[in-house]
């Protein structure tokens, strides 16, 4: 009879969502939502890492795109997601640490509502431009922007959103105020740049290096002190005399807050595998991004990395927010 009533505790416990189900864990698909649109950087870069953590878990892990809001939209959703690891986020510093500076009624905490699982890429942002715009280089550019003012375009991809908060922090160094238009996400963003219906673009260079390589967009200048692998022909932002313009977004995968710690564990294991993969990396590396090392991708290193670059970020998107209304 004892041996009937543990199984049957057993198997209670299985169904509350105890200990038992982290052994068990993932028993059925994973969801994992992009915040964005299809096509942005976030959106390339969540699908890759969702295949390879798939492939170490056993489970297939599949991509939903909840755009809107500057990606404050679906990274709610997860938010308030059930904490059982088959709901995760695809989060970038335009969720995570723009949207809490811009965003007064935010539905979410980023330090507080989720359970870091770790870091997934770093990539410099890159400034792109309708293929026919006048400035042939980084400094006919700046000097167009600062006399043409608002009649030049800007596009981005929603307020909060990395490529918001690239050009914001862009514009607002160099004191110029461009007219903003602003998009349902990178991909439709970009779409306009190529088009012509809006002048210029901020965005990670995973985003922007196909149509930089194709030719239908112009590239000036690419964040940081050296010239990105994926872009050697454009010239970093020191070599233009921009050192000011250093800003590396990041990529990560968060859970609801609440998930066991042995998922939680499990989950931080399968991705730390995944990004050990060469192919995986040599894909992020092409794209114009780097793998975080082994020692900087875990859960306390994200969630380090979010809490200095918010007390970072914030005053000074602030403030650029505030000069460019």
């Amino acid at each position: 009879m004892k041996k009937y009533i543990y199984g049957a505790i057993a198997a209670l416990a299985l169904l509350a969502g105890g200990p038992a189900t982290a052994e068990n864990y993932p028993a059925r698909t994973i969801t994992m939502i992009v915040p964005y649109p299809a096509g942005g950087p976030s959106d390339v870069v969540a699908r890759i890492v969702a295949d390879g953590m798939s492939k170490v878990l056993g489970q297939s892990i599949i991509i939903e795109n909840v755009g809107g809001a500057g990606g404050t939209i679906g990274t709610a959703r997860v938010a308030e997601a059930k904490p059982d690891g088959y709901t995760l986020l695809a989060a970038s510093m335009g969720s995570h640490v723009s949207a809490p500076a811009l965003y007064a009624n935010l539905k979410y905490d980023s330090t507080k509502d989720f359970a870091p699982i770790g870091l997934t890429l770093h990539a410099p942002a890159a400034i792109v431009a309708r293929k026919d715009f006048p400035a042939k280089d980084f400094k006919e550019f700046v000097a167009y922007l600062k006399k043409n003012g608002d009649a030049v375009k800007q596009a981005h991809g929603g307020v909060g959103s990395s490529s918001h908060m690239a050009c914001l922090l862009f514009t607002s160094q160099l004191g110029l105020k461009p007219s903003l238009i602003a998009y349902r996400g990178t991909g439709p963003a970009l779409n306009d740049v190529i088009g012509g219906h809006v002048d210029f673009f901020c965005e990670q260079v995973v985003s922007v290096k196909g149509a930089i390589k194709g030719g239908t967009v112009k590239a000036y200048v690419v964040s940081g002190n050296k010239r990105s692998p994926a872009l050697p022909d454009v010239p970093s932002a020191k070599e233009v005399g921009d050192p000011q313009y250093g800003i590396n977004i990041w990529s990560a995968v968060f859970a609801p807050k609440g998930t066991p710690q042995p998922i939680v564990d499990k989950l931080s294991a399968a991705l730390d595998k995944a990004l050990d993969d060469p192919a995986l990396q040599k894909r992020m590396v092409e794209l114009g991004g780097t793998v975080p090392s082994k020692a900087d991708r875990g859960p306390a290193v994200l969630a380090n990395v979010l809490k200095t670059d918010i007390a970072r970020w914030n005053p000074i998107l602030k403030a650029a927010a505030a000069n460019a209304k």
